[in-house]
């Protein structure tokens, strides 16, 4: 299971940062509604890996 998390979330980096490099909608300061959508993917996926980081220590 903490395999399949992870790879799903560097899944999500990876698309999150490929839509960024090439949206002329999206920026540092803000996003559009795909942009907002995968890096909300990223930043749950990330946030549910660290918990179950800490829960094993």
């Amino acid at each position: 299971m903490a395999e399949d998390l992870y790879e799903r979330y560097m899944k999500a980096a990876a698309a999150e940062r490929a839509h960024g490099e090439t949206c002329e909608g999206c920026s540092l300061d803000a996003r559009c509604g795909t942009g907002q959508r995968l890096y909300e993917s990223f930043a749950r996926l990330q946030e549910a890996y660290i918990n179950q980081l800490r829960k094993r220590s």
